[in-house]
């Protein structure tokens, strides 16, 4: 079924949306992991260690290697483990960082010891609750009757989770609550957006008080940052975090003209008569009467609190627009948007802004928005302010089993013409390359975005509306191989390869068929129970001496126990019991490949 989902720019969202594309890269502080420094007395269930992975037949356990550069959680049912808290302690902040789950773990990120980001092996979730990985846990009140209790929970929007062992990147843009001179809240703290794996889980979350666990029931505008570490095993790297500790730049002394007329670039003012004037609190469009083809100028001032460099985006659809700050271009004339950085000093500076509109079909919408080093990108105008995007996403919800051929678009500029994709119910879905018999790319979550296909005329591609694992460049799956470190081929040249289609089964799951060096080659995947993967079964109808199958392609792949390959700590390969297959791992330059001979039958799954 297909979903055509209609989006707006209210005033509520506008500020999780700036918030949400920065305007610059903010200095990030990265916390060192050679030792455990940058934390305040850590319990002794922390520790620093060089590798880690995932018993996937036991709760709650770590494999680990001496070195350093991963933090881990150590615990068991004996050690049950203590929370760690950070030297620091921040107000608005943003937060970076890889983590890892073992099976069943259970653990969590409170931004200010206060306000939680759950963390937990939710692998398999298809409807994912507050108490779920990347969910803002419950507020708690035990004076409530059973089932009450907990309140203003929030679940992510989809399950972007992967299975225990893999590493998962997390992005959290926190701004912290406000209060007055005297001490009164008058702002509630806001989680502005979390992004699980490559996936916008949350977004514009007012948070009313503490969430359950909260090391402290009262509010405050600085509290530290806390990893808890009493529920289950859990292991960090590359933590990051930018602190917005610095008060945003305030615009005022604001006077506004209009001018009617048609202007490709800013006029000389002094040869035109005003159609209105003024003076107004904020920068807004909201003075003009006209609808179209006016002039809108803004002077005032700028107050910098902090000299430094400072980046300012201006909106203005419909038309062009430019900034000047102290009589020099800092933002310069641009069509419907424009960025630009400066250096200026603290105190007042006068500013000049021009806004013109020509384009009858554009809203009127003038934005304004600065960031600098310590300060989150904030809206120096209005509300009022066009995404700059008029197109309505088109979504398309496998609701049944579900197959869409169109264009695939992969990292590095990669176009696979013959992307067929496949979605499930289960929410776990891939992408067939019919011109090479290999998987692309797998997801999990929402379906396909067939906006870029279907809105107007198109470029015939759809994308991923989930958590995506690429597979490396499209190349043919099975090859010959002359020796057994030749390089694997990139097209199907010489191998009389020919695409047969597809079947459906009586779930409507395809078996892709084709032709390849005289053999019939059936290529049929089912999502296994839970969307916790794919299981792949590959049929030869007659021997080919010599064919081989590549199964992974990556910067670094490990055997580990039980039959499983990790590949990049990305996904994992696991070959069913009884196979005679015997994989191989070999490198061919900066590339590690998982290949195995294939006689007539091979069957794996891929489990991420």
């Amino acid at each position: 079924m297909v979903n055509k989902l209609y989006t707006t720019m209210g005033l509520a969202l506008l500020a999780s949306v700036c918030a949400t594309r920065p305007a610059i890269a903010q200095l990030k502080t990265q916390v060192p992991l050679s030792s455990l420094s940058a934390f305040t007395n850590p319990p002794k269930n922390w520790e620093i260690d060089g590798s880690v992975h995932a018993d996937m037949d036991k709760q709650n356990v770590f494999n680990l290697g001496k070195g350093t550069g991963i933090l881990v959680n150590n615990v068991d049912e004996k050690n049950p483990g203590h929370d760690l808290y950070f030297g620091l302690r921040h107000g608005d902040l943003d937060l970076e960082l890889d983590y890892m789950m073992a099976k069943g773990a259970n653990s969590g990120i409170y931004l200010q010891g206060l306000y939680e980001i759950q963390l937990l092996d939710s692998w398999g979730t298809v409807n994912p609750k507050s108490s779920d990985n990347g969910g803002i846990y419950e507020r708690w009140d035990d004076t409530k009757p059973e089932g009450q209790k907990g309140y203003e929970g929030h679940a992510p929007r989809q399950n972007a989770s992967r299975a225990p062992g893999l590493w998962q990147h997390m992005r959290i843009s926190f701004q912290a609550p406000k209060f007055d001179e005297k001490g009164l809240k008058i702002a509630n703290a806001k989680v502005l957006y979390i992004w699980l794996n490559g996936v916008l889980i949350q977004e514009n979350v007012e948070l009313s008080g503490p969430t359950r666990g909260a090391y402290d029931t009262k509010e405050a505008a600085l509290g530290p940052l806390r990893f808890q570490g009493d529920h289950g095993a859990v292991a960090f790297k590359n933590i990051s975090y930018t602190n917005f500790d610095k008060p945003h730049p305030t615009v005022a002394n604001l006077q506004y003209t209009v001018y009617k007329g048609n202007f490709g670039e800013e006029p000389d003012y002094a040869k035109l008569k005003p159609e209105a004037q003024g003076t107004t609190p904020i920068l807004t469009s909201n003075e003009v009467k006209l609808a179209n083809e006016y002039l809108l100028k803004y002077t005032g001032t700028i107050h910098i609190n902090d000299a430094g460099e400072y980046t300012f985006k201006l909106s203005i659809p419909g038309g062009k627009g430019a900034l000047k700050i102290n009589n020099t271009s800092v933002v310069p004339v641009s069509t419907n948007r424009g960025t630009g950085a400066v250096t200026l000093p603290s105190g007042d500076q006068p500013f000049e802004l021009f806004y013109s509109k020509n384009v009858d079909w554009a809203k009127s919408a003038l934005g304004l928005t600065v960031a600098g080093s310590g300060v989150r990108e904030y809206l120096l105008s209005d509300a009022n302010v066009s995404s700059n995007d008029a197109v309505d996403p088109i979504l398309i919800n496998a609701t049944e089993n579900t197959v869409l051929r169109s264009f695939t678009d992969l990292p590095g500029g990669i176009r696979v013409t013959h992307g067929i994709g496949v979605g499930s119910t289960e929410q776990l879905h891939y992408t067939y390359d019919a011109d090479k018999g290999m998987l692309v790319q797998i997801w999990r979550g929402s379906f396909l975005d067939a906006t870029p296909m279907w809105h107007e005329r198109g470029d015939g591609s759809s994308r991923p509306a989930g958590s995506v694992q690429y597979f490396g460049k499209p190349a043919p799956g099975l090859a010959k191989l002359a020796t057994a470190d030749a390089a694997w081929p990139a097209d199907t040249n010489g191998t009389a390869y020919k695409p047969k289609g597809y079947t459906l089964d009586k779930d409507t799951r395809p078996t892709f068929k084709y032709w390849i060096y005289g053999a019939l080659v059936t290529d049929a995947s089912t999502v296994i129970p839970g969307g916790q993967g794919l299981h792949r079964e590959v049929n030869v109808s007659a021997p080919v001496e010599g064919l081989t199958m590549r199964l992974a392609q990556g910067s670094k792949i490990e055997q580990l126990k039980n039959g499983f390959y990790t590949v990049d700590d990305q996904y994992y390969i696991k070959l069913d019991e009884g196979t005679d297959a015997k994989p191989t791992i070999r490198t061919q330059g900066s590339t590690q490949e998982l290949v195995t001979p294939i006689k007539q039958k091979l069957t794996y799954s891929i489990i991420f």
